[in-house]
């Protein structure tokens, strides 16, 4: 699975885009010094989110949209278009 079907599958389970769970993330104060464990804590409690899915917010949260270019373009599952990650919703993705 790619890091972005990870978001959007995220999306798909809680109605909620990755930007939205960022400025609620934010809004809880947590932010790139935060540790994985409270986020992943907070993700599991409030929205039922295993830690697979969890640690992609994670990432998002603490490091921001940007993804190695070791997982672009490798034509293999794993492999991201781009090494961006969307945030903004699926429907809108200019990269699908």
């Amino acid at each position: 699975m790619t890091f972005q079907a990870y978001l959007d599958n995220i999306e798909a389970k809680t109605g909620l885009t990755p930007r939205q769970f960022l400025d609620i993330a934010h809004e809880k104060g947590f932010g790139e010094s935060t540790k994985a464990t409270p986020i992943v804590e907070w993700l599991a409690a409030d929205y039922g989110l295993g830690r697979g899915h969890a640690m992609a917010l994670v990432h998002v949260i603490t490091k921001g949209p940007q993804i190695s270019d070791k997982h672009v373009g490798t034509g293999t599952a794993h492999s991201d278009p781009s090494n961006t990650l969307w945030l903004d919703g699926k429907a809108t993705n200019p990269n699908p």
